[in-house]
């Protein structure tokens, strides 16, 4: 619109802003409020079942999986941060492999760059293709993918204790941009579950052999994880 009296300007205290700085503000405030989102909260208040791919918040795909191992929170954390470098991913890593040489391919980072630290991550460390967003210790762990995507990625990582066990919930989210991040999404429906799967169980099954190693008293030698999935 023409602005034709500026009597408001002097009666009002606000100031309007242009287009170009409240789309800019809205941005800034969607990241800000996206990095501290624990998914675990997002996902169990949605109410909304899991569909085939992943749950869905507006054009965001959310695929999320939980498994419960008899192991103390920082046992299990010390799993999970040991993710990527010479360690790998528990679970189909020639898969990560192949998909690192396509990235390479399509002038991505591949999955060559390792890790600085092979036991500890600090925000701002590279693991593989990923680069650390968000670290708490013994709670979370947030991996932004840097690879070249027709869209954007993360890989999270939840512990919660309950009880003598802990629940690890494995959260992959994706913003695809347009078609192309739809059909990229869904065409790899099948590898996701292979590597999903794998990556927590892999997790579970290493907090398990640490426990044995560490001989405390509530070890339990053979345990069978549950897995649960919305």
């Amino acid at each position: 619109t023409v602005v034709r009296d500026n009597a408001a300007l002097t009666t009002f205290s606000v100031r309007p802003m242009g287009i170009d700085e409240a789309i800019r503000r809205a941005l800034a405030h969607e990241e800000t409020h996206f990095a501290a989102t624990r998914w675990s909260n997002s996902l169990s208040s949605s109410g909304t079942q899991k569909s085939w791919g992943g749950v869905r918040f507006g054009t965001r795909i959310v695929d999320s999986r939980t498994m419960t191992v008899k192991a103390p929170p920082e046992v299990v954390f010390r799993c999970i941060e040991r993710l990527g470098g010479d360690h790998g991913w528990y679970a189909c890593n020639w898969l990560w492999r192949v998909r690192g040489f396509i990235d390479l391919l399509q002038g991505g980072v591949g999955m060559g760059r390792g890790r600085p630290s092979s036991t500890t991550l600090r925000v701002g460390d590279t693991v593989d293709s990923f680069r650390v967003e968000a670290i708490e210790p013994n709670r979370r762990l947030r991996l932004k993918s840097e690879m070249n995507l027709p869209g954007r990625a993360w890989l999270e990582f939840e512990v919660t204790e309950e009880g003598s066990s802990t629940q690890i919930r494995q959260t992959a989210i994706f913003d695809p941009v347009g078609l192309k991040g739809q059909l990229y999404w869904y065409s790899l429906y099948v590898p996701h579950e292979f590597v999903f799967n794998g990556t927590l169980r892999g997790i579970a099954q290493a907090a398990l052999r640490e426990m044995r190693g560490l001989d405390m008293p509530h070890t339990t030698n053979g345990q069978t994880v549950t897995t649960h999935r919305r």
